[in-house]
């Protein structure tokens, strides 16, 4: 073999073993930003369509029928004011689910609808409760800031490690992103959810339709 072909056959291989080296290293980038402030659907969210026992619309927030709904599990424990909850006291009422962190950037963009909403309905003494589930914060210092620059006023639970958002079961509409909002219909079952961040309008849509049941 000629020492031109041996180079030329050493540097083909080097080419390859870079090409996939830089494969490997986007798809790592891609898992991650999947996993760093947001997430993916896995009823495979597409528009209209259905997945398990829910259906997905265009503004990706997805439904149950009543018939269909499951129990929320028990979302209890310390909150970031120090106090205490439990979500199960709250059956009787519309319960939002908020999940959010004080360092991702979509949590930070829609806080202000949730301030506004839950405002405007504990103003207008309508039955609904706001929950936050805050996760991968360091220190409720963090999160405390956060609500009060955001001018939350509903409580929200502490979960640094996100263990309370893998007591929902598998298969329902489960908060796999941050950020995450679930409502629970007055029974206490999941009735609808996004895992996206969303406006004053979608979140009232969310609502609304599950104070209308009877």
């Amino acid at each position: 073999m000629s020492l031109s072909r041996a180079r030329a056959r050493r540097s083909s291989r080097r080419s390859t073993a870079a090409r996939a080296v830089l494969l490997t290293a986007v798809t790592l980038a891609g898992a991650v930003t999947l996993t760093a402030c947001g997430g993916s659907d896995g009823g495979g969210k597409s528009s209209g369509s259905a997945g398990g026992n829910y259906v997905t619309g265009p503004s990706g927030i997805s439904t149950v029928d009543k018939a269909d709904r499951t129990e929320a599990p028990k979302l209890d424990g310390e909150t970031v004011d120090g106090k205490t909850l439990d979500t199960t006291a709250l059956k009787g009422k519309v319960v939002v689910l908020n999940v959010w962190g004080s360092w991702c950037p979509p949590c930070r963009a829609e806080a202000k609808y949730f301030a506004k909403v839950s405002k405007d309905m504990a103003d207008a003494g309508q039955d609904v409760a706001f929950v936050g589930l805050n996760t991968r914060d360091n220190s409720k210092q963090n999160a405390a800031s956060f609500e009060e620059t955001y001018g939350i006023t509903y409580p929200s639970l502490f979960d640094p490690d996100g263990k309370l958002m893998l007591r929902f079961p598998k298969g329902t509409l489960n908060p796999n992103a941050i950020p995450s909002t679930i409502v629970l219909d007055k029974e206490g079952k999941i009735a609808s959810r996004t895992l996206a961040a969303v406006n004053e309008e979608q979140l009232r849509t969310m609502i609304e339709p599950l104070l209308a049941e009877k």
